[in-house]
């Protein structure tokens, strides 16, 4: 039984939620600990998500809890124009010493959504400002995930998130996605075969001719769609791609950033320098909303010309660089380090792999994917019923005190990184009891 009404569960349309369905039975959660959130029945369910690949230190954090007490009690709000405060000078100065190379210089958002439309942005007046103003066209990949606004959704490649809103932004194409390549299913981690597909990128440059392009954006391990890792070799030669032909590339990172790999940021572990770097989620633990773009620096000093008191570029958002996002920022930064976590991913990443892997001579077991502390288990969709499958299993794994994420027919997780390897047991052994027994 609910402890919420009916009357008091109508006012709220849910994102990304069945509400129907959810009104009926409704879920909720009350507080939170660690590993474990409590639900209004008083039981306990482990977080297998991160909450929403964000929670990367666990819940209820002491350190970020009294951080944020004390920043509310000195300064709530600072205008994120024309004016700054402390705080964001050092969490800015903090964030660009955790990049390679050039990338040191960093814009506030509130969102991963909001950071990739800024990425976006930030590209295609790159180029105007540099006398490029042909260079307008931006190219997403098929299956990506950028968030849910038009830029976001436009070179994002979910069908699902677009359908039902027109016809995008004018200007867009798309590189085939590395889903489903024959030989990858059942990989260890990175998979062996698909570099080429980064060459699908030459085939856009000769429709479109490269001059007319102004960025590249993709996540380096798409997670939105369901796991999608990156074939060896295949970021390398699309990074090679994008230098040759002058066209910025992006990493959406707002997933893979903060650890989740066993690096600071993917772009570490596959050794790629990005042009621009999206990041959102788990730069606050999930506690506040709060993102980042990093671009590199002849990325911003290009702008840096003209009268010294001209706005040298026209966007940013009324909580840019807020003072209590920042506090919560730079006390998750302390966290991070204090315990480990940017690579503590990789210290369990054998373990990891083996339970995901334990899963995958289930019959109805598709294929399953795994790098880092994130794994992927896709599943037989039912005949004429795709999705169902695995949200049935979302709701037992609930019903057995264990959070899960489903994207179509593929199951998630990316727990916290402070996950025990008795966590990731309770984890894959509830799920290997539940796929044995699906229909």
């Amino acid at each position: 039984m609910s402890s919420l009404t009916e009357r008091e569960l109508q006012a709220y349309w849910m994102p990304f939620t069945s509400n129907r369905q959810f009104k009926q039975h409704p879920r909720l959660v009350v507080g939170a600990d660690r590993m474990h959130f409590t639900l209004d029945d008083g039981r306990q369910l482990m977080d297998g998500i991160a909450g929403l690949w964000c929670c990367n230190a666990g819940h209820n954090c002491p350190k970020l809890v009294q951080a944020i007490q004390k920043q509310v009690s000195e300064l709530d709000y600072s205008p994120a124009f024309q004016m700054g405060h402390p705080k964001q000078f050092e969490l800015a100065q903090r964030l660009a010493a955790m990049m390679p190379g050039g990338l040191n210089r960093v814009f506030f958002t509130n969102s991963g959504s909001e950071s990739c439309e800024t990425a976006l942005k930030i590209a295609i007046a790159y180029h105007r400002v540099k006398g490029d103003g042909h260079r307008t066209r931006l190219i997403g990949r098929e299956k990506g995930y950028h968030g849910v606004n038009f830029g976001g959704m436009s070179v994002g490649g979910m069908p699902a998130n677009r359908k039902m809103f027109g016809s995008m932004m004018s200007g867009v194409d798309h590189l085939r996605h590395t889903h489903g390549i024959p030989g990858n299913l059942f990989s260890r981690g990175q998979p062996e075969h698909g570099a080429e597909y980064a060459d699908d990128l030459l085939r856009l440059c000769e429709l479109h001719d490269p001059s007319t392009i102004a960025a590249v954006i993709v996540e380096p391990l798409a997670g939105s769609a369901g796991v999608i890792l990156p074939p060896k070799g295949y970021l390398q030669r699309l990074r090679q791609h994008c230098t040759k032909h002058g066209i910025l590339l992006i990493f959406d990172e707002v997933i893979t950033g903060f650890g989740r790999l066993g690096t600071p940021f993917a772009s570490e572990l596959f050794g790629v320098e990005p042009d621009l770097v999206t990041t959102a989620k788990a730069i606050t633990n999930g506690v506040i909303p709060m993102g980042a773009v990093f671009a590199q620096d002849f990325i911003h000093d290009a702008f840096m010309h003209g009268p010294e008191n001209a706005v040298e570029l026209f966007h940013g958002y009324t909580f840019s660089g807020n003072p209590m996002a920042c506090a919560a920022a730079l006390a998750t930064l302390d966290i991070f380090e204090e315990e480990g976590l940017l690579t503590r991913a990789a210290e369990l990443s054998d373990y990891w792999q083996d339970a995901v892997h334990s899963l995958a001579n289930l019959p109805l077991v598709k294929d399953v994917r795994n790098m880092g502390l994130i794994a992927g288990i896709e599943l037989q969709p039912m005949v004429d019923e795709p999705t169902k499958r695995a949200f049935s299993v979302f709701l037992q794994a609930f019903e057995a005190g264990l959070l899960i994420r489903t994207t179509g027919d593929t199951l998630a997780l990316s727990p916290p990184l402070i996950i025990k390897t008795v966590d990731i047991d309770f984890a894959f052994d509830t799920l290997y009891e539940i796929i044995k027994n699906l229909d």
